[in-house]
């Protein structure tokens, strides 16, 4: 498969020695996993693209000055599932000063899109991709309703290392019968952010210049995130963990049973549930959650105030947030409804269904409510 890509393609440089060992992992993995002909035909399909686009990426990057393009003082949002990071980075991407990542382009980022026309067939292809994504997966426009936006949408930052077969995302994986793999697959995560700021200067090369806004689940690996990007803010959002670990449950459980049919929910609570513990006591425990590049979040008052939060934001990161983008934003929010698909609806039972104790669970994530000033909300 390796050498097939090169063939296609006309390249050999995959941009990381260490590619073809970690694509062999990922290969013995689907092996493991897919039983049908046909799921490992679509299987071979989907890293057949991922390969020739590898290929085709690291080619611009000798063809065109493209390491020379400057990140500078890039915005991102993080936080748990389910904290409304999504809409924070929907606001701020319609900001006329802000470029945000797109579906489009990270799917399909060979050449640079700053090199093409607006009638790029790419954008199409990505439109038909997110049509398919949407009818086997249509419960996600639930909890998502952002995926209408189809190729325009705005992918997370992990979607830039799709590529490197450390994580094998839905919006890759989607026509392969199997449940994404977000763990297991040998990470680096300063490898990882070197692939996403290449990706960020490929798709700013040829462009007028713009501050970037960016979202994904960056918690784990301040680290590497501030040594790649030392000029960086990172706003952080942070909600009720019981929320969450139901909410995440829930909307996951919808991908992964558009992708794989009938699911155990049962144990896709107890996992969910245990990544909310884990992604907690990091947070809890991590030395640079207190750098003062990160700016605290409480969801409530992002609910309360969409606008008024994201003007914290920009003054925290020094920027100004003009009239024509506030505009934008109000504009955005009057015409994006979140239940414009249909309510997404999810319940704490799912919780006390598996034998966990509200209660108990609230007193274990006192001292993270206490620290970031996130009351128990009042749902069932």
């Amino acid at each position: 498969m390796l050498a097939r890509a090169q063939r296609q393609v006309g390249a050999a440089d995959w941009g990381d020695p260490t590619l073809a060992e970690r694509f062999g992992r990922a290969v013995d993995h689907l092996n493991s996993v897919l039983a049908d002909a046909d799921a490992k035909r679509q299987a071979a399909e989907v890293c057949h693209w991922l390969l020739t686009s590898r290929l085709e990426f690291f080619a611009d990057r000798s063809r065109y000055p493209i390491a020379e393009e400057v990140i500078e003082r890039p915005l991102f949002v993080t936080g748990e599932p389910r904290t409304g990071t999504t809409l924070m980075h929907a606001l701020m991407s319609v900001d006329p000063a802000a470029r945000a990542l797109r579906f489009w382009e990270v799917m399909y980022p060979s050449p640079p899109p700053g090199l093409a026309g607006p009638d790029d067939p790419r954008r199409a292809r990505a439109d038909d991709d997110w049509r398919e994504i949407n009818a086997k997966l249509p419960k996600w426009l639930h909890s998502h309703p952002y995926n209408d936006m189809l190729g325009d949408g705005l992918p997370e930052d992990e979607r830039t290392w799709a590529f490197d077969f450390r994580v094998l995302t839905p919006t890759a994986w989607w026509r392969v019968p199997m449940q994404s793999l977000v763990q297991g697959l040998p990470t680096d995560a300063a490898a990882q952010y070197r692939i996403h700021r290449a990706m960020l200067q490929q798709f700013q090369y040829g462009r007028p210049r713009r501050y970037w806004a960016l979202k994904g689940f960056h918690g784990f690996r301040l680290q590497e995130l501030f040594e790649t990007y030392p000029d960086a803010k990172l706003v952080w959002l942070h909600r009720d963990p019981v929320q969450v670990a139901a909410s995440r449950t829930m909307m996951m459980a919808d991908i992964s049973e558009g992708i794989v049919g009938p699911i155990d929910l049962r144990a896709e609570v107890k996992k969910h549930l245990e990544l909310t513990r884990a992604s907690i006591a990091n947070t809890m425990t991590h030395p640079m959650v207190d750098d003062p590049r990160i700016h605290h979040v409480r969801y409530r008052d992002f609910v309360a105030d969409q606008i008024g939060t994201v003007r914290g934001c920009y003054e925290f990161a020094g920027r100004e947030l003009s009239g024509a983008a506030e505009d934008a934003m109000r504009g955005y929010l009057s015409a994006n409804q979140g239940d414009r698909h249909g309510k997404f609806r999810y319940s704490t039972t799912v919780l006390t269904d598996i034998g966990e104790d509200l209660d108990a669970l609230h007193e274990e994530f006192r001292p993270f409510r206490e620290r970031f000033g996130v009351e128990i909300e009042s749902r069932v």
